[in-house]
């Protein structure tokens, strides 16, 4: 795995559905190297503290692979890196074998999975599409929330590598599609292992609790 783009973005004010709404979605592609710090990337701008950013939230990544099922999912050829709200393009970064609590090096820092990503309707804009929330739950290949172990610098080129495998079977995609796809196969032992994991984000616990009445 290595970066294929670091994306970052200022905040951005516009009009959707008669309201305004300030939003950090719109990340652009940067040749700078840039600096991964404990609540956030350096430079990179969040409007919504409470679902974006923070501990848990501080980097987000998607993979390169991605981009080929969503430009025909959208039939738009020119989706560029970063459109996914990602600070992070990665190369070969699969969800099926990325699991809860690895720890990643990204450049010289040193990463820990946090959770899946659920989209919110800012994505939809970015997008510009108002069916994505809904392809992009259904395609259970979210990117990659993480939280910082070690603060350092990553940039387009850095090699991205896995230095400590988790010692369960809970992968970003497993946890995600066990939520939201009510046919998967024992779903309900899949959400009641991932409470197990300490280092699942609070948010997703919560999520779970709700979800199984606990």
């Amino acid at each position: 795995m290595k970066i294929i783009s670091t994306n970052i973005s200022k905040i951005k004010t516009l009009i959707h559905n008669g309201k305004e709404v300030k939003t950090g979605i719109f990340k652009t592609p940067t040749n700078e190297p840039v600096a991964i710090e404990k609540l956030n990337v350096i430079g990179d701008e969040q409007a919504d503290l409470v679902n974006h950013g923070g501990a848990d939230k501080a980097v987000y990544a998607f993979s390169q692979n991605h981009y080929e099922y969503w430009q025909k999912a959208l039939e738009n050829e020119n989706l560029s890196s970063g459109i996914f709200g990602e600070n992070f393009t990665i190369s070969d970064l699969d969800e099926q074998n990325i699991h809860i609590g690895d720890h990643i090096r990204i450049g010289t820092a040193l990463l820990e999975v946090s959770q899946p990503r659920v989209p919110c309707f800012k994505l939809a804009i970015a997008l510009n599409n108002k069916n994505s929330l809904k392809l992009f739950t259904q395609y259970y290949h979210t990117g990659v929330y993480f939280r910082v172990l070690e603060q350092g610098i990553a940039k387009t080129g850095d090699a991205v590598t896995i230095e400590k495998k988790a010692t369960h079977n809970i992968s970003v995609k497993t946890l995600f599609q066990a939520f939201f796809d009510k046919q998967y196969p024992g779903y309900e032992s899949v959400l009641l292992a991932a409470l197990e994991l300490p280092e699942l984000a609070l948010e997703w616990q919560i999520k779970i609790k709700k979800k199984l009445a606990i």
